[in-house]
């Protein structure tokens, strides 16, 4: 087990860059299945590359159990990585790739054979330990790298986009063999790094999103940390709200009409919606804020929450549900997407009235950051 520290990490590549990581400040408890994800390029790979050793840190400390890691060499830190590519040797049997590092750390032959055996067991690779890599699927050779660094034993386990070279249907199966993999072995940490938010939700007991940033002083920094509910419900800034979530959240541009600590009045389209936030700290009148709804928390029809009639544009039949594609039918052409059952069908350039009930709706101010809520949803 290892508790890693992160204390105000940052990187840079070449005096004048900017910073890849911005001031990373965070806290992988012993156990626990931390996912670093985020946008192409806002530094999740190299975040991870520094865990490994394998990235020199520019400031900052990095901490396992306490103990200063900066200058220790990748084969003292008691990581094991699997990487995007499976970097199998080709003309090894599934065993001897699994074998060949502790091979290598003169590692005693029955005591190989029996972590061999044990990783393949845990893997359901007992029966290919005999094959080559060309005899096997993309989803075994990815096993094959799991086991690996399995064998190891390692104190912290990394993951840098295993997944991303597999088809959808091995990546959902290997997906659910990883994440049985960390309570077989629960002891380990693991960091996993994947831009697929679809990942993170699925595995991650905690996940640290991080910002790519329209503005220059954003990029490499954290947007939030939390478990995959929090970050759902109760996101901390726009950007978080757009990216966590699929399809992405509407949001929806306005001003605000007037607010308290216990709901907003917020003038969208030239409707007027109700919002169950705190928004003391906005002033009323103030233009360029946002209201925020996720497309399965819209209701069609009659019942809680304001009306908001709309025009379908086109819809997206994916069996259970459906995608309706709508624009406001009144005021500024606002669009939104909202997620219905499957039978419900309505045909383009039908008149139909949302519903958006405050406890569901999220507002943002002109700066993007996120007002508390006043319902708490599950986290």
């Amino acid at each position: 087990m290892s508790l890693i520290d992160f204390k105000q990490v940052c990187k840079r590549y070449a005096p004048g860059l900017p910073l890849t990581i911005k001031n990373a400040d965070l806290t992988v408890e012993k156990g626990e299945f931390c996912v670093f994800v985020g946008p192409s390029g806002c530094g999740k790979s190299t975040l991870l590359r520094m865990v490994a050793g394998l990235e020199d840190i520019t400031s900052g400390e990095l901490l396992f159990d306490g103990e200063r890691m900066n200058d220790v060499p990748p084969a003292q830190r008691g990581v094991a990585m699997v990487f995007q590519s499976y970097a199998l040797y080709p003309h090894m049997t599934v065993a001897k790739n699994m074998a060949f590092g502790l091979k290598v750390a003169n590692v005693a032959a029955d005591e190989i054979e029996r972590k061999v055996r044990q990783a393949a067991d845990i893997l359901q690779l007992t029966p290919l330990l005999d094959r080559l890599p060309k005899a096997l699927s993309g989803g075994q050779r990815q096993r094959v790298a799991i086991g690996r660094a399995i064998v190891k034993e390692p104190k912290v386990f990394l993951f840098d986009e295993p997944l991303s070279n597999l088809d959808a249907a091995l990546r959902a199966q290997t997906r659910l063999e990883i994440a049985k993999l960390h309570h077989d072995v629960g002891s380990a940490s693991m960091i996993y790094v994947t831009h697929d938010q679809v990942e993170a939700m699925t595995l991650a007991s905690k996940i640290v999103l991080l910002h790519t940033g329209k503005l220059i002083e954003e990029r490499g920094s954290i947007a939030q940390i939390g478990t995959p509910m929090a970050l759902y419900h109760r996101p901390a800034s726009l950007f978080v709200a757009e990216f966590i979530g699929s399809p992405k959240m509407n949001i929806l541009p306005g001003k605000l009409l007037q607010g308290d600590a216990n709901h907003a009045e917020v003038e969208v389209a030239g409707q007027r919606i109700t919002a169950a936030v705190d928004a003391s700290a906005i002033a009323a009148g103030a233009t360029g804020v946002h209201l925020g709804i996720r497309p399965e928390h819209i209701h069609i029809g009659e019942g809680e929450g304001a009306p908001f009639p709309v025009t379908v544009l086109h819809v997206e039949r994916l069996g259970d549900v459906s995608l309706l594609y709508v624009q406001a039918s009144v005021g500024a052409p606002v669009g939104l997407t909202v997620r219905v059952e499957g039978s419900v069908r309505p045909e383009p350039g039908t008149a139909i009235t949302l519903r958006l009930r405050p406890a569901h709706l999220h507002l943002f101010d002109a700066a993007g950051v996120a007002c508390h809520r006043t319902v708490e949803l599950p986290t």
